[in-house]
């Protein structure tokens, strides 16, 4: 039994996360077709973490560590977009973090 659930149960989950994840995002789409100025504030929104990962991307130093060597990441380039990956996600934690707060802290003064 624990045989047939690790072979064709983890393929039958794979998929089901594919089919949730085509849904997720073909369905969306297909319902902005409808209402197209909604479709705006998805293009603000990408804008704005695109902006945000050039800033990472700026930041983020294209040296090559011998923690990517051990990772096959040979190349400056590939150093430089994990870096800004990884100041993005830092910048859109805090941005998130500080965004909690201060709703947290209006709520109190409502």
């Amino acid at each position: 039994m624990a045989e047939f659930v690790s072979t064709y149960g983890l393929f039958a989950a794979y998929i089901l996360v594919g089919i949730a994840l085509v849904a997720a995002i073909v369905l969306p789409v297909i319902q902005s077709f409808s209402d197209p100025k909604s479709l705006l504030g998805t293009v603000v929104g990408l804008v704005i973490i695109g902006v945000i990962f050039f800033i990472g991307f700026s930041i983020a130093s294209d040296e090559v560590t011998n923690v990517y060597m051990n990772n096959n990441v040979t190349e400056g380039t590939t150093s430089k977009i994990i870096g800004g990956a990884i100041v993005t996600m830092y910048i859109l934690v805090i941005l998130a973090i500080v965004g909690i707060v201060i709703t947290e802290v209006t709520k109190v003064f409502k």
